[in-house]
């Protein structure tokens, strides 16, 4: 069991960057896929991407990909989200999750995230 706290979150220009922490205590840190989601007003969860457990391998959704990297560090129960070149339509809060499930299928969709933080406003001025 995990519980994810994000921080970080903040006001930024657009083309700036930003980095956003998640901190998941608890034994169990390693055996998760760590996932990156992002929500705007009215708008229903989106995927941003993940990492894997095993080998630190990293999925992106293509709105994002080349801009925003993830990594993670086993010892200190943390995933870090470097966020590069942001869009405007990058303003969302982002959430932070951890999942057992197998399959970049699943991994890609929220419903198959066991745990949950409350997010971190990332606000983008264009």
């Amino acid at each position: 069991q995990v519980q994810p706290v994000e921080s970080g979150g903040g006001l930024v220009q657009a083309g700036g960057s930003l980095t956003v922490s998640c901190v998941a205590p608890g034994p169990g840190f390693r055996s998760y896929t760590m996932g990156w989601f992002r929500q705007a007003p009215g708008s229903a969860r989106e995927f941003v991407g993940y990492i894997l457990r095993e080998n630190g391998s990293e999925v992106y959704a293509d709105s994002v990909k080349g801009r925003f990297f993830i990594s993670r560090d086993n010892a200190k129960n943390t995933v870090i989200l470097q966020m590069n070149n942001l869009l405007h339509e990058d303003t969302a809060l982002y959430f932070c999750g951890a999942t057992t499930a197998v399959g970049g299928l699943y991994r890609r969709n929220a419903e198959y995230y066991e745990y949950w933080g409350e997010g971190t406003q990332v606000t983008v001025a264009s």
